[in-house]
């Protein structure tokens, strides 16, 4: 979906997809996530919305694909426990690269020990 725009609002740890030239236009959908320091630096994604009246329309894919991105241009890992995240990422392994299981783990204990991440 060409006339969708990505970004990343990481103090409200959002990515947001909105139509494209308007700051403060409808929101198509957001990937929920929140910034592991360790033991590496990651982006955790949690959940994933696509409003109703925009599924189908690759949207989630397209999120999943710019978290991965970014992440990538941050040299930093992504240690997806949103199930759309974990199933995208398994479709497309050239562009999401797997996390450790140390990072897993640690990423699950910071969700689990802290319900405001979700």
């Amino acid at each position: 979906m060409s006339d969708i725009e990505i970004r990343d609002e990481r103090d409200k740890g959002i990515l947001v997809a909105r139509a494209a030239g308007e700051p403060e236009g409808a929101v198509f959908g957001y990937i929920q996530y929140f910034v592991l320091d360790a033991p590496e630096r990651a982006l955790v994604p949690v959940h994933t919305v696509v409003e109703r009246e925009y599924e189908g329309r690759g949207i989630a894919g397209s999120m999943a694909r710019e978290l991965y991105a970014i992440a990538a241009r941050e040299s930093i890992a992504v240690a997806p426990l949103c199930p759309f995240v974990v199933e995208w990422a398994a479709r497309h392994p050239g562009e999401a690269p797997v996390a450790s299981p140390e990072l897993m783990d640690a990423a699950q204990r910071a969700l689990a020990d802290d319900s405001a991440k979700w």
